[in-house]
């Protein structure tokens, strides 16, 4: 995998997150609650602090629990909850060795639909259904990962042109726009909930 991508908005990370399926699969998984140029620089950071330009599967999945944590918790911080995705990080990893011999892109090598790949995505330690349909609408819109249905089994974040996720992010101006969206939908969301509570306080009245 060698591709040119901008999620992290800075170089070196981005070089690291086009060439490395473990780092983009990382980044990914680092990707909540904080903004998504901080989750996406974190396999970079991670990869430095291990004294390596790249990340293996292998090596963190082995690695000392607490010493990992410690790593990620090293200030700057990968995360705001460091301590906890040093867990989740060292699960996806030792997943990957069980299931894959450690090869993140063995996820998407051999699959012939977007809904098995979905469903390889979703057994992922630490991916639910919505981060795994972001990520392969990321892997099919700048990785050139496009099984047949893909974009389906993306759902809406597979539509061309949605701007709805980090898929979606291909420099700053597309990154403030994917932020927009977030925002529009979490009050579209907000103002849904206040209503649908509005009617059953009504419901209960009546």
């Amino acid at each position: 995998m060698n591709v040119t991508v901008r999620l992290a908005q800075q170089p070196e990370a981005d070089e690291l997150l086009g060439r490395s399926p473990l780092a983009a699969l990382v980044g990914m998984l680092l990707d909540q609650q904080v903004p998504m140029e901080w989750a996406f620089t974190g396999p970079l950071t991670i990869a430095g602090r291990l004294g390596h330009k790249d990340l293996d599967a292998h090596e963190i999945a082995t690695y000392n629990p607490e010493e990992f944590v410690a790593l990620l918790c090293e200030k700057p911080a990968v995360h705001r909850y460091p301590a906890a995705m040093a867990k989740r990080v060292q699960q996806l990893c030792q997943f990957l060795v069980a299931q894959y011999d450690g090869d993140a892109a063995a996820l998407w090598k051999d699959v012939a639909t977007g809904r098995e790949l979905l469903s390889r995505l979703n057994a992922l330690p630490g991916f639910g259904k919505q981060k795994s349909q972001i990520f392969l609408a990321l892997l099919g819109k700048q990785y050139g990962v496009r099984p047949e249905g893909w974009r389906e089994a993306a759902g809406a974040y597979g539509e061309d042109g949605a701007f709805r996720s980090v898929a979606d992010i291909t420099g700053p101006e597309s990154l403030e726009r994917v932020r927009a969206t977030k925002q529009e939908l979490k009050l579209a969301a907000k103002e849904e909930k206040a209503a649908k509570d509005a009617r059953a306080r009504t419901k209960v009245r009546a």
